[in-house]
């Protein structure tokens, strides 16, 4: 049996993926941590998404096995680079739903939810845009690829519009932030 407990953290040092041990307050594992707790929130999202939404449940879970390469990443690791490639996908799904929705989706601010699915994508969405806060913060003192912050920058985006496009199909009225009030 492969134990999980190492008994190596217990005063508040872990190791990072090159081997150097640091304190586990460090600004890195804020961020690996947030993308951990991001990849958890997209975890829900897979498991509550109906067969209607069999091909963005597919797409998810390759955004979740990314995630794992942006935190090697930030971790440190030199096998793992994200490419190009992953935000494009990005941008080309988030087109894809664009296009499958009302012409004047976008035009709006909507309160968060809708739906229960619709809730769940917004809290994600909103742990994407703090992973990418953090992430900013720490690039500013340790080299970060631009890259990772493209791609989760993107990542935001698309949750935003898969939301909308999941409450769309399933015929939910979205309710209009109202400035007037």
């Amino acid at each position: 049996m492969i134990k999980v407990s190492t008994k190596t953290g217990d005063k508040g040092k872990t190791s990072l993926i090159v081997g150097d041990r640091v304190s586990k307050a460090e600004a890195v594992f804020e961020v690996i941590g947030t993308l951990d707790e991001l990849n958890s929130w997209i975890g829900l999202i897979v498991a509550e998404l109906g067969s209607q939404f069999a091909s963005h449940k597919d797409f998810l879970m390759e955004i979740q096995d990314t995630l794992f390469y942006v935190g090697a990443e930030i971790a440190g690791s030199k096998k793992t680079v994200l490419k190009q490639e992953a935000v494009t996908k990005l941008e080309k799904s988030s087109d894809v739903l664009q296009e499958q929705m009302a012409a004047d989706w976008h035009t709006k601010f909507l309160l968060p939810g809708g739906t229960r699915l619709g809730g769940y994508i917004d809290i994600a969405r909103t742990v994407c845009r703090r992973a990418e806060r953090l992430m900013v913060g720490y690039s500013e003192n340790h080299q970060t690829s631009p890259m990772l912050l493209k791609y989760v920058n993107r990542m935001s985006d698309y949750l935003y519009i898969l939301r909308c496009f999941v409450n769309h199909q399933l015929e939910y009225t979205e309710k209009e932030f109202e400035s007037n009030k």
